[in-house]
């Protein structure tokens, strides 16, 4: 994993921020000055915490648990489907059900809604129905698609998430600091850091600074998941040459036969 340098962040623009007006004062050590009444962030704060998250979101990884990204605004929804789903984890880039979190048990019905409709589709059920009570649980099904199904494969609550723009998807992130959820975010200069666990000081309004840092994160994770597979591998090795080694027949032991006269010899001499 190579993280971003200075010129690579800044050609992204990941330095602009929001007017100083719209300005969140505790985003004060990560700005480095203000130019035309727009602050500044700094990249070289932005590249070490970009480091930071990346390393831990690999490590996550790498135990086998998931993490939910979820960007909802209309410059970030295609770069985060595509690098997430280049992963393998799960996403939501539209309206963010509330409760997802909090109420997760509730989500997994509706997902699992789907899969009924599904059936009902192979098995012939649908066949059976009218034309109206088709056309009502394919709408169903198409919208339940759209806002829960890049969360089928998410069988239970994720280990972390990465949000892009903290201040938009509060609602997300206070039902994972509500469960003791990891949050990993890219922070702007409006938004409160104070609830995120790995902040990426940058901006989260430009597709090429939301891709960049993106790039970098699902990078690290791919290296985690990489990984892990290399020791299932190494530990199925091992335990398959631990089970050989246990069912291989232990060598017979010999016995050594001496020759007689040596025997003679040895023998107790009786008294005459």
């Amino acid at each position: 994993m190579q993280t971003p340098n200075f010129d690579q962040l800044l050609e992204a623009t990941c330095h602009f921020g929001h007017l100083k007006r719209k300005w969140n004062p505790a985003m004060a050590p990560y700005i480095f000055m203000e130019r035309n009444g727009i602050h500044i962030i700094d990249l070289y704060k932005t590249s070490a915490k970009l480091e930071e998250a990346a390393n831990a979101l690999k490590n996550i990884a790498k135990s086998g648990k998931r993490i939910l990204f979820v960007a909802t605004k209309k410059q970030a929804k295609d770069v985060t489907r595509e690098r997430a789903m280049s992963v393998d984890m799960p996403y939501v880039i539209e309206r963010w059900p509330g409760g997802m979190l909090t109420n997760f048990t509730t989500i997994r019905k509706a997902v699992k809604k789907m899969d009924t409709i599904d059936k009902m589709e192979t098995d012939g059920t649908m066949a059976n129905m009218s034309k109206r009570e088709k056309l009502q649980l394919s709408r169903q099904r198409a919208k339940l698609e759209k806002n829960l199904g890049s969360i089928k494969t998410l069988n239970r609550l994720p280990s972390a998430l990465f949000v892009i723009d903290v201040h938009k998807e509060h609602i997300a992130v206070a039902e994972a600091n509500r469960l003791g959820i990891p949050v990993f975010g890219i922070v702007d200069t409006n938004s409160d850091p104070s609830n995120v666990d790995f902040v990426i000081p940058a901006n989260d309004d430009a597709s090429k600074s939301i891709d960049i840092i993106l790039a970098t994160v699902c990078e690290a994770i791919k290296e985690g998941l990489e990984e892990r597979k290399v020791e299932q591998i190494d530990n199925k090795d091992a335990e398959g040459e631990a089970e050989e080694a246990k069912e291989a027949p232990k060598p017979r032991r010999q016995r050594v036969r001496r020759p007689a006269a040596a025997a003679a010899e040895e023998a107790p001499k009786t008294e005459e």
